[in-house]
């Protein structure tokens, strides 16, 4: 579904979520958003599968909200009412922690970082998402042959010296440079196609 999602901006599944009938375009924002929730949960300090909890009752919450018509994009990005969403969420786990933790008379947990900070871990999380994306993509798009990706991957990825991916794929220094270059313009690409869909620019 992320395949889908891709290439469709989130104004135009915003529009298409309008049809509660519409399972496909459901589908994609949750394959778009379910990850970042994810990520944006385990940054704010949740174990793997609160996170997923969290990520799960966001989605739910901001489809049943937006039904409503409570979603009003001139009052804010879309990303603000998620991470409202989901900082409550977090929270309401965070107080049920720290009745634990004074229970056994340990210290509570700290409150959750300020909006500016909530955003900025978001933007991150999100960022990292799209780059993961743009590099499956370029994985599946057969622009490229496979051994010129894999020297992409191990230089630019692994870090490892451009002697030393030669040697191992059994190219010349000049095929592992050619191949960085190519295939970074590539990702550059994917990457700025993604941030217009995700309407992130």
């Amino acid at each position: 579904m992320i395949g889908t999602a891709r290439n469709t901006t989130t104004t135009a599944m915003l529009e298409g979520l309008r049809d509660p009938s519409n399972e496909t375009v459901w589908r994609g924002f949750d394959a778009r958003y379910r990850g970042v929730l994810v990520a944006f949960a385990r940054r704010l300090g949740l174990g793997e599968s609160e996170a997923a909890e969290v990520a799960q009752d966001t989605l739910t919450r901001f489809l049943e909200e937006y039904s409503a018509g409570k979603y009003d994009r001139s009052r804010g990005r879309l990303r603000s009412w998620l991470i409202g969403i989901a900082k409550y969420r977090i929270a309401d786990l965070n107080r049920v922690r720290a009745r634990r933790r004074e229970y056994h008379g340990e210290s509570v947990l700290l409150e959750l970082p300020d909006e500016a900070r909530l955003t900025q871990i978001w933007d991150a999380e999100l960022e990292q998402s799209i780059l993961c994306e743009a590099m499956s993509e370029l994985d599946r798009g057969g622009r490229f042959k496979p051994q010129t990706i894999e020297a992409f991957k191990r230089l630019v990825v692994d870090q490892m010296s451009p002697s030393k991916v030669a040697e191992d794929l059994g190219l010349t220094l000049k095929a592992v440079y050619m191949a960085k270059h190519h295939c970074l313009d590539r990702l550059k690409e994917l990457v700025a196609g993604l941030k217009v869909a995700y309407e992130v620019e």
